[in-house]
């Protein structure tokens, strides 16, 4: 019988085009940066990258270019650890690209050229099927094609795989009550929950009842991160608050992968969800104390030693 471990992520690759400044430009404003970096990002490679610090071990299944943003791609992903046995090199096609601005107060703006993403097919999740077999929890996005992304969540939940789905970036309209069925877990913040219920999310309040309406519409759970608030825990009859963690921000581009990343490698590893959780939330911290998407990714220990010092225990179910 094989044995399930490990994290097996299927989404996007993009690299990271950095411009850091005093403000965000507002439309048709030019503004002045005081430095600029490349880094590597996309949801999907940060969350693979996040999983694999946190300790999981890590597979992904990508597009990359066949331009030179791709090749160092492959090679930055093959020296952090991450599997590459679901990588696919389309020819003729560009490596995703995103351009983002920060502000001084870590805030941000990011417009995505998915190049390669868009080439993600179910056919590039039939081809390593093998993975899934062997994967404990699955993780996915909306930065690849939703075909892609159903394909992908119907076959973790045909091999028996925990299923998360970051709803990220936010949908344009509701997801497909099809698709919502095979989530264990959906993860949005305010925005996007309420883009895929229509209740606003502006305290606890909302939040409660963003989550049980996506319980309702077929996901197991739904954990709707609240920024520094913390985040909610919700399922159809109740609902959890996970505490903030106070630390100071310099940069929030990749704090949700951080986040999910983190809650995905703490249940490959077999530990509870409200424990998962808590690490997920010092994860999501620690990514916003340094610049850019990848760099900013916490390891294990790291995230365990604030979870220590924090003495983080979680309240009783709210009903």
């Amino acid at each position: 019988m094989t044995v399930k471990a490990g994290v097996l992520v299927a989404g996007s690759c993009n690299v990271d085009l950095v411009v850091r400044g005093r403000t965000l430009p507002r439309p048709g404003e030019t503004v002045l940066g005081q430095a600029f970096f490349e880094a590597f990002g996309g949801k999907g490679a940060n969350q693979a990258v996040a999983a694999r610090r946190a300790g999981a071990r890590v597979e992904l299944v990508a597009c990359l270019g066949t331009d030179a943003y791709g090749a160092r791609y492959a090679a930055a992903l093959r020296r952090e650890g991450v599997g590459l046995r679901g990588i696919r090199q389309v020819r003729a096609v560009p490596t995703g690209v995103a351009l983002i601005v920060v502000d001084g107060a870590g805030r941000n703006q990011i417009a995505v050229a998915p190049g390669a993403n868009h080439h993600l097919r179910p056919r590039d999740l039939v081809r390593v099927r093998p993975l899934f077999a062997r994967a404990r929890v699955l993780l996915v996005q909306l930065e690849v094609p939703l075909a892609t992304v159903q394909a992908a969540l119907r076959l973790a939940r045909q091999a028996g795989v925990i299923t998360i789905l970051d709803p990220a970036p936010a949908p344009a309209r509701p997801l497909p009550r099809r698709l919502l069925r095979l989530v264990d877990l959906v993860t949005p913040n305010e925005h996007e929950a309420e883009l895929l219920t229509g209740i606003a999310v502006r305290d606890l309040r909302g939040a409660r009842a963003a989550g049980a309406r996506l319980c309702e519409q077929g996901c197991g759970a739904a954990i709707i991160t609240l920024g520094a608030r913390g985040a909610l825990h919700c399922w159809r009859h109740g609902a959890r608050h996970v505490p903030p963690v106070r630390v100071r921000t310099i940069d929030s581009t990749a704090a949700g992968d951080a986040f999910n990343g983190a809650l995905a490698a703490g249940l490959a590893a077999g530990r509870s969800l409200e424990e998962s959780l808590h690490e997920a939330a010092c994860a999501g911290a620690l990514a916003t104390t340094r610049l850019g998407a990848q760099p900013s990714l916490p390891h294990l220990d790291a995230i365990q030693r604030l979870a220590r010092r924090r003495s983080l225990r979680p309240p009783r179910p709210r009903r």
